[in-house]
């Protein structure tokens, strides 16, 4: 049988797979970046949006290739119809972003990675794995040719409940509290307020979780919701229909697209190495728990996890020990701040549509200066004693 040898063997090709591959290629290492489908980027499985900031930090320019619509202001709709508007006439928003085409963007990332001298193969599924005295062999199959890939280092990108994760013995599998049901429809013919913000409806419309119309042109937006299946008796598919027909911007609009999958919002993952292998992004559990987005965080880890490996390689040492690092870097960028936006989420589920319709109507009164979670969050302790009580540690 047909074997390859590489130094790192990046499985699954999304921002987080790329990111790892580009920035292990980059520092020297042999890289081989496998994806099970045809098309990297589709399908779809994510509302799309990023902020700026992030791509600031990571250094991807914005390209107009791939930015469908950039945004001004967020609208915050409490199951009454009570909003709360944030654009950028009143406050700051130092993390409104942009809404992407990720079928483009993801292939974006992974051609960086090549450049960088990652070796690309599309249409690869790895169908299991075993431990080798220097690392691991991987059993592939591509276009109905079986080979194995031999790899000093596995660097897992396949997703929420990794398989990568569970061959090299991490524990990746998800509560199923803290596993959201995502589904979202691209639809045409919205008719929307303001087509340069993003819209987030809380309550019981989305049970465990919120609904979402992220524009991408005047008329054209994602519509979605996550809920937690074991606070609702409906499939997200009903939740999803429902708020279609009752939500004013979408009740004459088309779907043209339709996605779903599942959201891993429990936060990172306990341990995130063992000895030659590492997991990372929708694997590692690199979602923010309260917003479910997790783009920008996926690729800070893939280039953390990237590095990581290249420095490894040149030592020689891939062992759990060595690997390590890489956990510290993403506890401290990115765990640290996920359990408290994980508290923040578990709060916001104790309460009725009565008491987020209070929040709102609080809310209204209020003067913006600056506005992000942690900002919002804090705003939020601040019109709710039982948030005081229940948050008021954390921030």
């Amino acid at each position: 049988m047909k074997l390859i040898e590489t130094d790192v063997l990046v499985i699954g090709a999304g921002p987080a797979g790329s990111s790892a591959a580009k920035h292990a290629a980059k520092n020297g290492a042999d890289v081989v970046m496998i994806d099970k489908k045809s098309e990297i980027g589709s399908p779809k499985r994510c509302a799309e949006g990023v902020s700026k900031e992030g791509l600031k930090k990571l250094g991807i320019e914005p390209s107009s290739r791939w930015v469908t619509r950039e945004l001004s202001g967020v609208r915050l709709v409490s199951p009454n119809g009570t909003d709360v508007w944030l654009n950028d006439e009143r406050v700051k928003l130092p993390e409104a972003g942009y809404i992407l085409e990720r079928k483009i963007f993801d292939k974006h990332m992974a051609m960086d990675a090549a450049r960088a001298g990652a070796k690309i193969m599309i249409k690869t599924l790895a169908r299991g794995m075993r431990k080798d005295s220097n690392g691991y062999i991987v059993s592939c199959q591509r276009m109905g040719e079986d080979f194995e890939i031999k790899a000093k280092i596995i660097i897992g990108a396949d997703g929420p409940e990794s398989r990568v994760g569970r061959w090299g013995g991490l524990k990746t599998a998800a509560k199923p509290k803290n596993m959201e049901s995502a589904i979202q429809f691209e639809m045409a013919g919205l008719e929307l307020e303001d087509p340069y913000s993003i819209e987030f409806y809380f309550g019981s419309v989305a049970p465990g979780g919120y609904a979402w119309i992220f524009p991408k042109g005047d008329d054209i937006a994602n519509v979605g919701l996550g809920i937690i299946t074991t606070e609702t008796d409906k499939s997200a598919y009903e939740h999803l229909v429902e708020f279609v027909e009752n939500c004013p911007a979408t009740k004459n609009a088309q779907a043209v697209e339709l996605n779903v999958g599942g959201d891993p919002v429990g936060g990172m993952i306990k341990k995130l190495a063992t000895d030659n292998l590492i997991i990372v992004g929708d694997a590692a559990g690199h979602v923010n728990p309260l917003t479910g987005g997790g783009i920008i965080t996926a690729m800070e880890a893939g280039l953390f996890a990237g590095e990581v490996a290249a420095a490894a390689v040149k030592e020689g040492d891939y062992s759990e020990d060595r690997l390590k690092e890489y956990q510290k870097k993403c506890e401290e960028e990115i765990g640290k701040s996920f359990d408290k936006y994980l508290k923040t989420k578990e709060y916001l589920l104790s309460l009725s549509d009565g008491e987020l319709d209070s929040i709102a109507e609080a809310f209204q009164g209020v003067e913006f200066d600056s506005i992000n979670t942690k900002e919002l969050i804090k705003l939020l302790i601040k019109v709710s004693p039982k948030a005081l009580v229940k948050l008021g540690k954390l921030f």
